[in-house]
C-alpha cells in the first residue's frame, strides 16, 4: 500500500490495518486498487461514487443508479452515492467522505496512477475530513496495471471511447488481448489514462458474484461514443 505520509492527526494507528472509504469510480483501476487494499488486509467500509446529478449516473463511467446498487451488492459494501452538478463535486465529495467516516473509516482509497494535480486534489479533500489518503497504484506502469487487471481474472468492459481515436467495435467488448491490440494499432496509451476509453468491471476477485449487466445501443456526444450497459 502506498498512503501519502499523513500529518500527525491523519496518522494511522501502528501496525495496524486500516479502515477504508474506496472512492469507487466501477472501472478497471479502481476495482485494482480495492483488490490491492484487500491484499494488504485493509478493511472497506464503503464505496464512495460520484454522481453526476443532472444525467443521474456515475461520473465518467457512465453507471445508473440501478447498476449502482448491483455493485453495492456484488461488492458486499454499503454504497454512499455523491450526487453534484459539476460546480459543487468537492463539497459533494467531502460530504461523501464524512459520512464515510462516520461509518468508521479512517482512510479513503483512490486508483490514480501518475496524474500529480488529481492525487494532490484528492489528498486535500482527505485533510479537509480528516482521512488517510491512500494510492495503492501510484507510480505503477501503466502496461503493467492493465495487464495485472487482466492475469488477476478482472472482466472490464469498454463503455466508452474517444471516436477520434479508438474503432466503435471495442465499445461492450472486454478488455483482454484482442482489445489490447487494436489500442496498440491506433497508438494509444493502453491504460487509457489520457481519456482514450473508459471501463465498467463486471467480474473478478473482489467481486462475491459476476455483477448481472445487459447490453444496449450505442450513442455519441461530442468526441466520444457510448454503449448502454445497463
Amino acid at each position: 500500500m502506498k498512503c501519502k505520509e499523513p500529518d500527525q492527526q491523519l496518522k494511522a494507528p501502528s501496525k495496524s490495518r486500516l479502515k477504508f472509504a474506496m472512492s469507487y469510480s466501477c472501472g478497471k483501476d479502481s476495482t485494482l486498487a480495492l483488490h490491492k487494499m484487500l491484499e494488504k488486509g485493509h478493511k472497506p467500509v464503503c464505496l464512495v461514487i460520484m454522481v453526476n446529478e443532472a444525467a443521474g449516473r456515475s461520473y465518467f463511467h457512465g453507471a445508473d443508479n440501478a447498476m449502482l446498487q448491483r455493485y453495492a451488492q456484488a461488492l458486499k459494501l454499503p454504497l454512499i452515492t455523491c450526487p453534484s452538478n459539476g460546480a459543487d463535486y468537492q463539497e459533494s465529495l467531502e460530504t461523501g467522505l464524512m459520512k464515510a467516516k462516520s461509518m468508521g473509516a479512517n482512510a479513503a482509497c483512490f486508483g490514480d496512477i501518475d496524474l500529480a494535480q488529481n492525487r494532490q486534489w484528492e489528498e486535500a479533500r482527505c485533510k479537509a475530513v480528516g482521512l488517510l489518503p491512500c494510492f495503492p497504484l501510484w507510480q505503477r506502469k501503466r502496461e503493467d496495471i492493465v495487464y495485472e487487471s487482466i492475469r488477476l481474472g478482472y472482466k472490464c468492459i469498454v463503455k466508452s471511447i474517444h471516436q477520434a481515436r479508438l474503432p466503435l467495435r471495442l465499445l461492450g467488448t472486454p478488455i483482454d488481448e484482442t482489445a489490447l491490440a487494436a489500442m496498440r494499432a491506433a497508438g494509444i496509451d493502453i491504460c487509457g489514462e489520457n481519456g482514450e476509453y473508459h471501463t465498467l468491471a463486471v467480474d473478478g476477485p473482489v467481486f462475491h458474484h459476476p455483477l448481472p449487466y445487459q447490453i444496449g445501443g450505442t450513442s455519441s456526444s461530442g468526441d466520444y461514443a457510448f454503449i448502454e450497459i445497463y
